[in-house]
């Protein structure tokens, strides 16, 4: 039976439900610098966390000149060479997305894309361009691909039928032109860590993918969200009480660049996760966003706390 989450948790930035402290996460340093390329996505999940689709259109394409102020402003700041990345939605729909990836590694940052591998990726412009990239910085780069289980019928059951298959054939075409690939799953589909790397190891064997699966960096399996599901509130005590140190916390090192439909400039989230929550979005430039942040929203709690889940690499 499902518990659902007790409506008077998570109100307070401050306090839980309780009247406890609510933990809240220093920043430390930029270490990745996210970029929602935009919400349209070829597909729709049956549980997509960002609510993409083919048809949404809350963030809007960025374009390279919403990116440049971001990558400017790590200069100025002084943050050296981090990793950046860019999610979606599928971002290689973002028309500009060769444009901006090669901004990103001329600047000398290394670049993580996160994809689903599938027919917009294969498009000849797009793959022309990743060819192009590649060969221009090589070994900066990173494709991280959607396969929620080792299994079509596990992977198909999140993202409609075929899509399985498809995906396996743009990972193939990565891995036959020597892009470095990583797996991100879905913790759902497995009674235990371990089974789940065994089922990617013997996938990932028979089509010669060059991915450790028992390496979380390059397999990652990441725990269920659900807003509506009861989990406990994160206090002060708990950072000593769970042994979980608050600068392992995504917020501590990252930072996402989104750009609302209708508005007139990107913003700064705190989260990759927590797109649609207001109290989330810290400023428009970076050096407005590197305050604290409550961990007041469920997904703080089962994603990043409990979870130990990170979507950097």
């Amino acid at each position: 039976m499902t518990v659902l989450l007790d409506p008077q948790k998570f109100q307070n930035p401050r306090v839980t439900a309780k009247g406890e402290k609510r933990a809240q996460v220093f920043f430390k340093s930029l270490d990745t610098l996210w970029f929602n390329t935009g919400s349209q996505c070829n597909i729709e999940c049956a549980n997509c966390y960002i609510a993409s689709s083919p048809t949404a259109d809350h963030f809007i394409y960025l374009t390279p000149e919403d990116v440049a102020p971001y990558l400017d402003e790590i200069d100025d700041m002084g943050l050296g060479k981090i990793e950046i990345a860019f999610t979606g939605g599928e971002p290689y729909l973002n028309p500009y997305i060769i444009r901006i990836s090669e901004m990103v590694l001329e600047r000398g940052h290394s670049l993580l894309v996160l994809t689903n591998a599938m027919k917009p990726m294969m498009r000849p412009r797009v793959k022309a361009g990743l060819l192009d990239l590649k060969s221009r910085f090589p070994n900066k780069m990173t494709l991280r691909v959607s396969l929620d289980h080792f299994t079509a019928e596990g992977h198909d059951q999140e993202r409609g039928d075929g899509s399985f298959q498809i995906a396996l054939t743009g990972m193939d075409w990565l891995t036959e032109q020597g892009f470095q690939i990583h797996i991100a799953g879905r913790a759902m589909f497995s009674e235990n860590d371990a089974d789940a790397r065994s089922g990617y190891a013997a996938l990932i064997a028979t089509h010669g993918w060059q991915i450790e699966a028992a390496n979380p960096a390059q397999l990652l399996l990441f725990p269920e969200m659900d807003e509506q599901v009861d989990v406990p509130e994160i206090t002060v005590a708990c950072w000593s009480i769970l042994d979980v140190h608050p600068d392992s916390m995504m917020c501590a090192t990252s930072r996402m660049i989104v750009r609302r439909k209708g508005e007139p400039r990107a913003v700064v989230l705190a989260c990759t996760l927590l797109w649609d929550d207001p109290q989330f979005q810290t400023g428009e430039t970076l050096k407005e966003a590197l305050g604290p942040v409550a961990l007041n929203h469920p997904h703080c709690s089962k994603f990043c706390v409990l979870g130990g889940a990170s979507c950097s690499a």
